[in-house]
């Protein structure tokens, strides 16, 4: 078992190796996933640089469901971000993704799909997660949930490779990658780039319709101490009203029913699924779960 990924060379804070060190230079057998180890997952990752959309989507899917299940990061989850980190930028990620002498794309693009599991990892792995999990378990948490730990330690070279992003021509590309920076951007060493990601937030809030983006976004603001009264829309008040009432209904599957076991223990699928539901952007986050054996 390992703690974080493993390189064959030091890079700098805000940097990663390249994408084929990261590849050879971790020891895939021995990392846990959902369903075992990731001796599968290389294979995975290297077809998400496959000349076909299709098969880097579907390459993406299955090395993502191999790392985190229902909120909970796997052993090889902080491997595979470095990873889907190194390659962002790599030219591959956009081949067959346009029709021919037009700017029209004949997929989604595979660069939004990588930026989306990025966000939804960094916001299983966030401050309000661990805090949760402080108040139920102790100061130790993180002590015990050792993949949450190492994916955190992650988020300034995550954060590194994302950033370049929220200038990018694709206004879908943009937008996810604003929505990935905002939870990775809590950790301390990135505190100075959270003046700027705040602009392109109230870009975002002016211009996109997107009831989910926006509530994430909302979220990020309020959690620096951000006003945003004036940035919400009616459907943002009425969907984040909505998300508290469900909240409150189904708080009584949160600790303190039995639904969370306190040893680390999985729980429960109802009561899991529960939270989840009450968990949605602007509700709250459920509480992460070890699966360490």
């Amino acid at each position: 078992m390992t703690d974080s990924p493993r390189w064959n060379e030091s890079p700098q804070p805000d940097e990663l190796p390249p994408h084929q060190a990261l590849l050879a230079g971790t020891d895939w057998a021995s990392t846990a996933t959902v369903s075992g180890n990731g001796e599968n997952l290389p294979a995975a990752l290297e077809r998400l640089l496959d000349p076909d959309p299709v098969v880097r989507t579907a390459a993406a899917d299955e090395a993502f469901r191999a790392v985190t299940d229902q909120n909970t990061l796997y052993e090889a989850a902080a491997s595979v971000a470095s990873y889907v980190a190194a390659v962002l930028h790599h030219p591959a990620i956009t081949v067959g993704e346009a029709v021919p002498g037009t700017d029209r794309p004949t997929h989604r693009p595979t660069l939004v799909r990588l930026l989306e599991w990025l966000g939804d990892t960094a916001r299983d792995a966030d401050d309000e997660r661990v805090a949760i999990g402080e108040r139920q378990r102790g100061a130790g948490f993180l002590d015990g949930y050792r993949e949450m730990r190492a994916f955190r330690d992650l988020r300034p070279v995550l954060f590194s490779a994302v950033r370049p992003l929220l200038g990018h021509e694709n206004p879908e590309v943009r937008d996810t990658a604003l929505v990935a920076a905002l939870p990775l951007a809590e950790h301390p060493d990135l505190a100075a780039h959270r003046r700027d990601l705040v602009e392109h937030a109230c870009r975002l809030l002016a211009t996109s319709p997107d009831n989910h983006y926006r509530a994430l976004v909302l979220d990020a603001m309020r959690a620096w101490g951000q006003d945003v009264s004036s940035l919400e829309n009616a459907d943002d008040v009425a969907a984040r009203e909505l998300r508290a009432r469900h909240l409150a209904e189904h708080c009584s599957a949160w600790p303190g029913d039995g639904t969370v076991g306190m040893d680390g223990t999985a729980w429960p699928s109802a009561g899991r699924a529960r939270i989840q539901q009450a968990s949605e952007p602007g509700a709250g986050p459920g509480l992460p779960v070890s699966h360490r054996p």
